[in-house]
Parts: C-alpha cells; sequence; structure tokens
C-alpha cells in the first residue's frame, strides 16, 4: 500500500463482532479465560489490549517494520530502548537532542553506570573518531530538537553495522510521512506519538518500532515488566489522529516553508533553522532522505537576550506559547527556558541554543493569518 492509504487501513480491520469501522475502545483491565492459561490472547491489560494491539500493527506498517510497542509517553519509549544496555556501556548521541532525552541519560542512566557522550554527528567521521569498545548504541535524533539539524541516517547506519553497534533514530520531528530510518538502516525507530501521529494536543503516547524479533521479545518483556503503557482511550485517540497524518503533515511542511522564508527576511532576525532552505547545512541531505521537511522550525534574534525572545512570544496571537508541539495549532516556545531547561547553559551554547531562541511548532492554520501573526510580533 502507498503511504496515503496505509495510515487509513495498514493492520486495521472492522471489528470481527459488531462490524464497526473504528477499532473499538476496550476499557477493561481483565479478560475471561476458559480454562487457566487458555485464553483469545489477552490476560491483562498492562501485559496488552486489544486497542493498543491495533495501534501497534498500524504504526509498525507506518515504519515499514515487523513490530511495534506502545508506551505511556515518549520518554517511557526512550527509557525502555536504554534499559538494553548494561553498567560499563556507553550511549553516543546527537549534540542537540531533546532536553528530556539529555536529561534521562544524564541524570538517570549515568547513576547506573551508563556513559552518554554527545557529538556533533552531521558529520559521519566524527561519530568514527569517538568510538570505543564500551559504545554499544548510537542515538540519533534528525531533524534535531531545537536546531533542525539534519543527520545522514544511511552514513550512521553504515558504521554502526561494522562495529555491531545499535543505531536507534527518533523520528519524531520528520513523522513515517517523511522518513523511514529503518529502511536505510536503523534498528530502532522512536516517536513521541504525543507530537505529529496523534496531531491534536490530546493525546501523551510513545511508541518505538523495530525489525528484529529477538529484540523485540526483550523490549516487550521490558515494557510488560516496568508496566509503562498507555490506556485503550489514549490509544484510540492516538489511532483516529494518525488516519489524517499525510494531509497534515503536508500542509505543515507547506507552510513552515513559507514561515522560514518570511522570517528570513526579517531585519530582528539573526539565524533561521529550517531543513527546507537551501542555506541549511543539511539541506541536501534533507532531499535524499525525507519526502517533507516537516513542520518544525526555529530562529534566534540579533539581539540575543532571553528578555527579547519573551517580548515575542509574549505578543504571538496564534502561535501559543506552550510546552510540546505537532498538533494542528501553531506553537511558539522558548527552548533555553523550556524544552531544553534542563541542559546547562554552557552546554547549550556550544550545540548553537542561545538565549534568544524561539521555535516554532507550525500548523494547518491559514499561512496569511500565520505570517500577519509572526510580523506584528516581531514588529
Amino acid at each position: 500500500m502507498n503511504f496515503d492509504t496505509k495510515v487509513i487501513h495498514a493492520g486495521l480491520h472492522p471489528d470481527p463482532h459488531t462490524g464497526a469501522i473504528m477499532t473499538p475502545i476496550y476499557q477493561t483491565s481483565t479478560y475471561a479465560q476458559s480454562s487457566p492459561g487458555k485464553h483469545k490472547g489477552f490476560e491483562y491489560s498492562r501485559t496488552q489490549n486489544p486497542t493498543r494491539k491495533a495501534l501497534e500493527d498500524n504504526l509498525a506498517h507506518l515504519e515499514s517494520a515487523n513490530y511495534a510497542l506502545c508506551f505511556s509517553s515518549g520518554m517511557a519509549a526512550i527509557d525502555c530502548i536504554v534499559k538494553l544496555l548494561k553498567p560499563g556501556d556507553e550511549i553516543i548521541s546527537s549534540s542537540d537532542v531533546y532536553g528530556g532525552t539529555f536529561r534521562l541519560f544524564t541524570k538517570v542512566y549515568e547513576n547506573y553506570g551508563i556513559d552518554s557522550t554527545f557529538i556533533d554527528l552531521q558529520d559521519a567521521t566524527s561519530l568514527e573518531k569517538s568510538l570505543s569498545t564500551k559504545t554499544k548504541m548510537i542515538w540519533v535524533e534528525t531533524p534535531s530538537n531545537p536546531l533542525l539539524q539534519v543527520i545522514d541516517i544511511q552514513k550512521i547506519a553504515q558504521i554502526c553495522k561494522e562495529k555491531n553497534i545499535l543505531l536507534v533514530v527518533d523520528n519524531t520531528f520528520a513523522t513515517p510521512c517523511a522518513q523511514n530510518p529503518i529502511l536505510i538502516g536503523a534498528d530502532i525507530v522512536v516517536h513521541s506519538a504525543t507530537k505529529y501521529l496523534a496531531g491534536h494536543s490530546d493525546v501523551v503516547l510513545g511508541a518505538l518500532m523495530l525489525n528484529d524479533e529477538k529484540l523485540y521479545e526483550q523490549l516487550a518483556f521490558y515494557q510488560n515488566s516496568c508496566g509503562a503503557t498507555p490506556g485503550p482511550m489514549d490509544s484510540f485517540l492516538t489511532l483516529r489522529g494518525i488516519k489524517t497524518l499525510h494531509l497534515r503533515v503536508q500542509r505543515h511542511s507547506e507552510n513552515a516553508q513559507k514561515v522560514a522564508e518570511f522570517l528570513l527576511k526579517q531585519d530582528k532576525v539573526k539565524n533561521v533553522y529550517y531543513p527546507g532552505l537551501q542555506i541549511h547545512q543539511g539541506h541536501e541531505i534533507a532531499q535524499k532522505q525525507m519526502k517533507y521537511f516537516g513542520g518544525m522550525l526555529s530562529f534566534d534574534l540579533k539581539e540575543d537576550t532571553p528578555q527579547q525572545a519573551f517580548k515575542i512570544v509574549e505578543r504571538f496571537k496564534l502561535f501559543t506559547l506552550a510546552e510540546s508541539l505537532g498538533g494542528v495549532e501553531s506553537l511558539s516556545g522558548h527552548p533555553s527556558t523550556m524544552t531544553h531547561a534542563s541542559i546547562p547553559r554552557e552546554e547549550r551554547l556550544k550545540t548553537g541554543v542561545t538565549d534568544s531562541l524561539i521555535r516554532l511548532s507550525v500548523g494547518v492554520e491559514h499561512i496569511d493569518d500565520l505570517i500577519k501573526d509572526l510580523t506584528q510580533a516581531l514588529r
């Protein structure tokens, strides 16, 4: 099936009991057994739930994977993946990475003997120089949060295959509508489904997708044992949101391109970070591995102070100042005090997360209204 058809039909079937087109919400914690150990594939809803199973089947198809697992949040999905490692192992991650991921690696798992190294993966040779015998996992965000760095997944995957290192790609910003990391070498793909997959700012949910059966069984064991699983209502809402993913991502991308081009012309703006711009460092790689450039962008100001950024985000009428991203409505954020506040200032500045950086999640509103809002805020 083409992707536009997959989002609506892949892994989904009408309810066999009623013929319902939409997957029912199985709001139950447990299931009847005809005899001890004899059941219909479901025992207890932490372990498995029919609504969640339908979502996992659908997500696996979207990422061209054999398996998918869903979690109560994107961070819970990331946490499950890190549990594959042992004390003494090392993760090498993109230097520009979501603040919650940075916090989990450095403030939680380093306490258990798992080291984290953050480097610029835009140049694959920097990875080769940083590898050691204790490196067991490479963590990539592309496009990254919040500077929209683009990393060549195929090149990184070749290095990982040669060294027998797991490659994990956070595909939240791109979505499977724009790129499929598994098809170009990733071992595991992770999503905060809260964002574009669900798409309506009414769900918190995470997911991971992969092909390897043994790895899947290990992760499924952790999923069940640790229990950070989503409820049936959140699974249902995510399934509903996915049905329009292809339409939304196209509109998000069209609007973001126009917003980025508008910001380039503004006197107060210093840098604009968007993969769809030819001046973007990763533009050529993005053209190669992405179908759409996505709805996320960021920019900073010539007057690089938090106060200047605050003045602008406080004046927005349509770009609501809020955490998160990927909903149909446009959002704005100030990474250094919001999404990336857990990263020390000196570390943020090294990667380019300046005090005046503003991140935009460009929604699907009419582009003229978004440009008017940006114009009056920058004025």
